[in-house]
């Protein structure tokens, strides 16, 4: 079953402790794309510059990523740099280039309208609701959002939030979003604004997925070494709603798997900069992490 995939395409410039790394392929869409293209087909919707070749696509391609939403404007290709510190759960922005993408108005093929999962990553909310009306066959429908546009399109974001199944927002921006300092409190108010699931990245806390009565908390796995932060959410998103995907939408949806999927895909995005790690990662290694968070996570009943 087909992802529909919305978002940006950027060209990352970031330093961490570990090192850095100049104008590497990077975005919401980038990532969430890579990541689900491990689980299910994806199908793109993006905007670049003239400046976006064929050797950039190419990791898009490799993974089978279907691009033909791709639209190439004249002009650069959105670009942000940023920095990590010794807290390596937020990034210091110096600098935000939006070139084409501040005309970005997403058209998706008309052959694509019936895609059954659609994720509207990390844009403007009224962007977001433009695809919505565009897309009629979707049977689930997943968003990001941000505090940028908490704060500055409440209005539009609650609107959009009607018509979602699934919000993904971390832990931050649902407090701001609600303004609720208790995480529970702000998924009930969530929760009564539309979206059914609510899942709360953490960072290196792990994630909390909450549907109907029921909550799920699974931990970040314990790495030795984190090069770059940079996508991990995206990566997150990917591997979660690619086994939504993979398992199909008709059944009841088993998200704590979902969460797992997600939360490995994320650990292995953050072990090298931009999308390296992923297009080195193998089924095996998926198959062992997500064994090792089993084990990670079991312990024998009170007797």
């Amino acid at each position: 079953m087909s992802i529909l995939v919305v978002g940006s395409v950027a060209f990352d410039t970031v330093s961490t402790p570990a090192g850095s790394v100049t104008e590497a392929l990077g975005g919401s869409a980038t990532h969430c794309s890579v990541s689900a293209s491990f689980f299910s087909p994806v199908r793109l919707v993006a905007i670049v510059g003239e400046d976006f070749t064929q050797a950039h696509r190419k990791p898009l391609l490799d993974r089978k990523v279907d691009i033909s939403g791709l639209v190439t404007a004249p002009g650069r290709t959105f670009r942000w740099t940023g920095a990590y510190g010794d807290d390596l759960n937020s990034a210091r922005t110096l600098d935000t280039q939006l070139n084409v993408f501040a005309d970005f108005r997403p058209d998706v093929p008309q052959a694509w309208r019936d895609t059954p999962l659609l994720f509207l990553a990390n844009i403007d909310p009224d962007l977001q609701w433009d695809v919505l009306q565009q897309v009629h066959g979707a049977k689930l429908v997943a968003a990001d959002t941000m505090n940028y546009w908490i704060e500055g399109k409440p209005d539009a974001l609650k609107k959009l939030l009607g018509r979602v199944d699934i919000l993904l927002i971390n832990d931050g921006e649902i407090r701001q979003l609600t303004g609720e300092k208790n995480l529970v409190r702000a998924v009930d108010v969530v929760r009564g604004l539309g979206p059914k699931t609510i899942v709360v990245k953490r960072g290196e806390h792990g994630v909390l997925v909450f549907e109907g009565h029921n909550t799920f908390a699974l931990p970040a796995f314990p790495l030795a070494s984190v090069k770059d932060p940079t996508g991990a959410g995206d990566a997150f998103a990917g591997g979660f709603l690619g086994s939504l995907a993979a398992r199909g939408l008709d059944g009841d949806r088993d998200v704590r798997r979902a969460a797992v999927l997600g939360s490995v895909m994320a650990s292995y995005q953050v072990e090298d900069f931009s999308h390296d790690r992923l297009m080195r990662l193998t089924d095996p290694e998926i198959r062992d992490r997500y064994a090792r968070f089993q084990e990670l996570t079991r312990f024998s009943p009170l007797s």
